[in-house]
């Protein structure tokens, strides 16, 4: 569990500070979903806007444990080395992104596009909403919307081997972008700005960048030689 402390801090950063590209993704469905509240329901908004959130993350999660096993299946294999070392770059190149050094992540986009044309549709079925379980339900289906930023997460978490393990970096990944999302609908400005300063931004890119060297094969590591 010590071992995974650094990666779910990391992780967590990955989500709070990606939220500049959270905005960009889901901030104009925030304030919909924001605005598609009746009147009679505002008084509800944080707990509609909590269970639409929830929702969302726990499809994060559930994807992070499904490509996990994916992960898992390859642990002891020749392939184990490799993708610890592609989960290190990829970390590296979030640190990049974060800092905005390179935007590079948002070309993967495109791999799931066919996924989410799919489900877009089934979306419109619980606007506008009226009830927590509609909230709950309509975040767990945004949640496969195509992201460069979490799908690199999603890759990275999943190349740890360990299923559970690769859920619960998704999860604190989640967690880390519930403020910015959480704000923007309840239009709190300050922390948005905050979060979106350059320092700031440049700051956690760096401490990112430097959890990925850290994952990279080395004496400082003991990585699993299927014995």
């Amino acid at each position: 569990m010590l071992e995974l402390a650094p990666l779910l801090l990391s992780a967590l950063i990955l989500g709070l500070l990606g939220g500049g590209h959270c905005l960009g993704m889901c901030g104009g469905l925030m304030s919909a979903l924001t605005l598609a509240i009746p009147p009679q329901q505002r008084a509800r908004r944080l707990q509609l806007l909590l269970a639409y959130n929830i929702g969302r993350i726990l499809s994060y999660a559930t994807a992070g444990l499904l490509l996990g096993l994916a992960g898992w299946a390859v642990t002891n294999s020749p392939a184990a080395m490799l993708l610890r070392v592609i989960a290190a770059l990829l970390l590296i190149t979030m640190g990049f992104y974060l800092a905005g050094w390179w935007s590079g992540l948002t070309r993967i986009e495109a791999l799931g596009r066919g996924l989410w044309r799919h489900i877009q549709p089934l979306t419109r079925r619980f606007m506008p909403v009226t009830s927590l379980p509609r909230a709950l339900i309509l975040g767990s289906l945004w949640g496969w919307l195509p992201c460069g930023l979490v799908y690199s997460t999603l890759l990275w978490a999943s190349s740890q081997g360990d299923a559970l393990a690769s859920a619960a970096l998704m999860l604190a990944f989640g967690l880390g972008t519930l403020p910015v999302l959480l704000a923007t609908g309840l239009a709190a400005e300050r922390l948005t700005a905050l979060l979106r300063k350059r320092g700031v931004r440049t700051a956690g890119g760096v401490l990112v960048i430097l959890f990925g060297i850290w994952t990279l094969p080395g004496p400082h590591q003991h990585w699993p030689m299927g014995h």
